[in-house]
């Protein structure tokens, strides 16, 4: 719940003066407050936008694809990767903070694998953090959008998880405690290949290793690395809905 991660948040209009005011509840759950006034509205679905600005550059994914998005992880198809992520994540973490959690599918599974921690899921899309609300009783959603910068207090998070989602090196490190760890997933060229032909899907860049090492390099230091290569038996409807994650799709 937002209560019980507001003292790791900052207020985001604050932030962009660069000056760090933290976060408090009001008389009721339903606000939050800085000390020099900036109130943000909890919705009632118990998430809160911290964009600010011109609410971000990127508009997130849609209803549609959430509700995809949804439907296809409850089938237990990446369950694996959920594993894998939460084995990367230290069980003593105190605060473990998602970039891109999408419906907290992902955030969940790692605070169920460390039963002390308090989760913290951020993402651009409003419908996103709509869904990640209810994912976990102890994670908190929050709309914003990580270019912009995250409203986080500065080493305040012990692990950051991002899965299939952008990073901004110089946010994720400026959070995170100086042992901190940053677990990352990424696509391989395999990565649904067998769907990327017939469907006409774009296909993963070869260089996206690289390129994830270039990204974090000076500011991350890589200690481990693995790949996950497994087959997965999709029916139709498991086809539209994965595909409908990303895109509007219907099969014919």
């Amino acid at each position: 719940m937002l209560t019980d991660v507001v003292d790791v948040l900052l207020c985001p209009q604050c932030r962009v003066r660069e000056v760090d005011s933290g976060l408090g509840v009001g008389d009721t759950d339903r606000t939050l407050w800085c000390d020099r006034g900036h109130s943000f509205d909890v919705a009632r679905q118990g998430y809160v936008s911290l964009l600010t600005g011109d609410g971000g550059k990127f508009a997130g994914d849609s209803a549609e694809m959430i509700a995809a998005r949804d439907v296809f992880l409850e089938k237990g198809h990446f369950d694996p990767i959920a594993a894998a992520v939460s084995a990367g994540v230290p069980v003593d973490s105190e605060v473990v903070l998602d970039v891109g959690v999408g419906t907290g599918h992902y955030l969940a599974a790692v605070l169920e694998a460390c039963p002390e921690a308090r989760g913290i899921g951020v993402d651009v899309s409003k419908f996103a953090a709509r869904r990640a609300a209810r994912s976990h009783p102890r994670l908190g959603s929050v709309v914003a959008d990580i270019w912009s910068g995250l409203p986080v207090r500065s080493g305040a998070v012990s692990a950051v998880t991002c899965v299939f989602a952008p990073r901004n090196a110089g946010e994720l490190n400026r959070v995170l405690v100086d042992d901190g760890v940053l677990v990352v997933v990424t696509p391989t060229m395999r990565h649904q290949r067998e769907l990327r032909g017939p469907l006409g899907l774009i296909g993963v860049a070869e260089d996206k290793t690289r390129r994830l090492g270039e990204s974090l390099s000076g500011l991350f230091e890589p200690v481990a690395e693995s790949a996950l290569d497994y087959s997965m038996m999709l029916s139709h409807n498991d086809i539209e809905a994965l595909i409908g994650t990303t895109q509007r799709f219907t099969l014919r």
